[in-house]
């Protein structure tokens, strides 16, 4: 299993790899989905340093100072909310997420570029669920004004909103994926951008067997490697 962050994707050897330079939409795409996720991680990061204070101020109030507390808990809820469905694009244009990778080791490096593309579809399905589902509750606490049974009482349109918008642009993620792996063929699905987790497993060398080990192609069709080595 990869939880993307391990040890050897932090190692020297797995370098940052070049961007691609896809052309057209699917480059503006790209490009414009990259942006995005870089200041949606920059204010993820924020909200869960925010989260540390309104814990530890509800902390204090409650058990030292003996008093009730009425927006702490929610608050730092709303915060990490956000933080988590509205990264989990960026997460997922490093394949950052969870893996199972028992799989992995098993396939031919072709197959496992498949399989990751097929991985994707069905991800996708699932979030196009999920993110509609969310926005019709979104929509349903904000037509009938749905508050928190809380002593502060936010309305919950809040969460539904964040959560929405979240799995909006993963399934965004999910479909630019797609669109680069049928345009530029399955191997262009594991190319790195770079990636971490299952998609530095398919691009770079881990395991010191540079004969074995898949290496993700440029869709244009040059090899690209670390920066400064070609």
């Amino acid at each position: 299993m990869s939880h993307g962050f391990d040890a050897a994707t932090a190692g020297p050897e797995a370098g940052a790899a070049d961007e691609p330079r896809l052309p057209g939409l699917l480059g503006a795409l790209d490009r414009a989905m990259r942006l995005l996720n870089r200041v949606i991680l920059a204010l993820g990061g924020l909200c869960l340093v925010a989260a540390c204070p309104v814990l530890t101020h509800s902390v204090v109030v409650r058990y030292l100072l003996k008093q009730p507390t009425e927006w702490q808990d929610e608050m730092a809820v709303f915060l990490i909310v956000g933080a988590t469905f509205l990264s989990a694009a960026g997460v997922q244009a490093k394949r950052g997420h969870v893996a199972i990778e028992a799989v992995t080791g098993l396939l031919p490096p072709a197959a496992n570029r498949v399989r990751l593309l097929l991985a994707d579809v069905v991800s996708l399905a699932f979030c196009l669920f999920f993110s509609w589902k969310s926005w019709s509750l979104d929509h349903e606490a904000w037509v009938d004004g749905q508050i928190s049974q809380s002593t502060w009482g936010p309305p919950l349109w809040i969460p539904y909103t964040l959560m929405s918008a979240g799995m909006s642009l993963l399934c965004l993620q999910f479909a630019l994926q797609i669109a680069e792996g049928l345009v530029y063929g399955p191997r262009a699905a594991g190319w790195a951008k770079p990636k971490i987790g299952l998609g530095a497993d398919l691009n770079t060398d881990m395991r010191g067997a540079p004969e074995i080990t898949p290496r993700g192609p440029d869709p244009l069709g040059q090899t690209m490697t670390a920066k400064g080595k070609r």
